[in-house]
């Protein structure tokens, strides 16, 4: 549950439900991907909210578990530019407390992608159970496997080990994105390009880089393309990399690059069809800066921006 300064009362705060991966989930929906957000959501107040959220949204009810644990907490501060900045509140929440069994022993047929993110990358117990399923997806070679590291130091434990988890998981996904502070983190030292091509030769076949204002580029298959962010009025960044991710995702979907065979699908991706991917999820995102709070937009409102 994100808390966010109520605009114009100064030490207010308003409850609205985020998390990164239910933000994308929500991208991704709203975009007209059906889609399935698992997750283990508290019994509190807090938690009956985010359900109702996602139910309104139409995500597919088999997704979230009811957990006895309470919801985890993200306080906002926003900088002066509409940047958010986040004090956790997390430690014994039911988010990333995993256990054996809940987590599903197969996809079900149809599903093409399997996209996992944030906090429950670095948290255990859970972070275990989420790679080791991203490790059997990989091996099984039937969905597009897909991370976003979204590194938050002050939270994931021992860099050094954090560090070689997010790198682990890069090795066993298909489709990585990651921004400029991300790869920063991961590759210290190194500029943003030749860190965005070490994680390119770890195995993934797309590699999307965002750099908040500066846009974002992409690699793939030997090519690369890149594309200036839109210029619009921010409220607030919360959300715009997870609206980022869901657009993607959608994006891939529409073009029958998500599913069995993940290599051979992502494969061929040319220049063009790369700077027509980026455009589409920095122009969704764009939209999410501008209203308070993760909401990303439909497609309707990507039309009607002449998008």
């Amino acid at each position: 549950m994100d808390l966010l300064p109520v605009p114009g009362s100064p030490g207010l705060l308003r409850a609205a439900p985020g998390g990164g991966p239910a933000n994308t989930a929500v991208a991704a929906r709203r975009l007209g991907v059906p889609t399935r957000f698992l997750s283990r959501i508290g019994s509190d107040g807090f938690g009956r909210t985010i359900r109702h959220r996602l139910a309104a949204e139409g995500l597919d009810p088999d997704g979230p578990l009811t957990a006895g644990e309470p919801s985890a907490l993200a306080l906002a501060r926003l900088g002066v530019d509409g940047s958010a900045v986040y004090d956790f509140r997390m430690d014994e929440a039911a988010d990333w407390r995993w256990r054996p069994g809940e987590l599903p022993e197969e996809l079900e047929p149809g599903v093409r992608a399997l996209h996992a993110a944030s906090l429950a990358l670095f948290r255990e117990p859970g972070a275990t159970a989420v790679e080791e399923l991203l490790r059997r997806e990989h091996a099984r070679d039937q969905v597009t496997v897909g991370i976003d590291p979204n590194i938050r130091p002050g939270v994931i434990g021992d860099p050094g080990a954090a560090r070689e988890r997010a790198l682990r998981d890069a090795a066993l996904a298909h489709v990585v994105k990651a921004s400029d502070e991300d790869l920063a983190f991961l590759y210290p030292g190194r500029d943003t390009e030749e860190a965005a091509a070490e994680l390119a030769g770890l195995g993934p076949s797309l590699v999307v880089v965002t750099r908040g204002a500066e846009g974002a580029f992409a690699l793939a298959s030997g090519a690369r393309a890149e594309v200036a962010a839109p210029r619009v009025g921010v409220v607030d960044t919360v959300g715009a990399g997870d609206t980022f991710m869901g657009a993607l995702l959608s994006w891939l979907d529409g073009r029958g690059r998500l599913g069995d065979d993940p290599r051979g699908r992502l494969a061929g991706l040319t220049e063009g069809e790369l700077e027509e991917m980026l455009s589409f999820a920095a122009r969704a995102a764009a939209v999410t800066v501008t209203r308070e709070g993760a909401d990303p937009p439909t497609t309707a409102d990507l039309e009607r921006d002449g998008s």
